[in-house]
């Protein structure tokens, strides 16, 4: 399995340094990684550092609680574009969804989703699995499905709960073949990251990036 094309190598951490972004991305051409995933400020950076290589960039929206108002979503949205962004991580209203306001967060969606893909940007709606119930899980994927998200996320990596296989096979169960899953949050070694990569998980938000490549080079 090669593991780093599944891996989104990432730094979401408030006192993130240029030094850091300029590591991150040098690991990212290096092994080959599908993605560096940046705070927003940093993208235009990366977006010039990896460029010419296959990696590509992308940067969090809503981040990292989702309560922020729509029309602040929408104006990050526009900035990420604008620097030149690839991939999209937008946090859902995970208060509207624990409310069980499934109006807002439908029409959340289909506010920022068409406009990643105006401009053909892939689109990764962060559901925060850690802190839902089965059923609101299983509501996310349908709404998101219905609205076309490119990919459902598991986790921020800022809750008290990431990733697991659960939370992984429950949504690939409620997911149509065409939308994809992220996986993220607690993933710091290979053993744990081909279980969710085994479960359905199409791609991995990691910080442990490097040390889960080279585990699986001793596999």
């Amino acid at each position: 399995m090669n593991i780093a094309s599944y891996i989104d190598h990432t730094i979401l951490k408030p006192t993130t340094l240029i030094s850091d972004i300029e590591q991150l991305c040098t690991e990212a051409t290096l092994y080959n990684f599908a993605a560096v995933c940046v705070p927003p400020p940093f993208t235009r950076f990366a977006k010039g550092l990896v460029g010419g290589s296959s990696v590509k960039t992308a940067t969090v929206i809503g981040f990292p609680f989702g309560y922020s108002a729509i029309e602040a979503k929408v104006t990050e949205t526009l900035l990420s574009i604008v620097d030149g962004v690839d991939e999209i991580d937008m946090v859902a209203n995970i208060s509207a969804i624990k409310n069980g306001d499934w109006n807002f967060v439908k029409h959340e969606g289909e506010t920022i989703i068409p406009m990643a893909h105006k401009k053909e940007k892939h689109i990764k709606i962060i559901i925060e699995s850690g802190v839902l119930t089965d059923e609101e899980i299983i509501r996310c994927c349908e709404i998101y499905a219905e609205l076309g998200a490119d990919f459902v996320k598991t986790s921020t990596g800022y809750a008290e709960k990431g990733a697991t296989l659960e939370a992984v096979q429950l949504m690939r169960k409620h997911l149509p073949s065409n939308i994809k899953i992220k996986a993220s949050g607690g993933i710091r070694n290979y053993a744990f990251a081909k279980q969710l990569i085994e479960a359905g998980a199409d791609r991995l938000g990691c910080s442990a990036s490097v040390a889960i490549v080279k585990e699986s080079l001793n596999q």
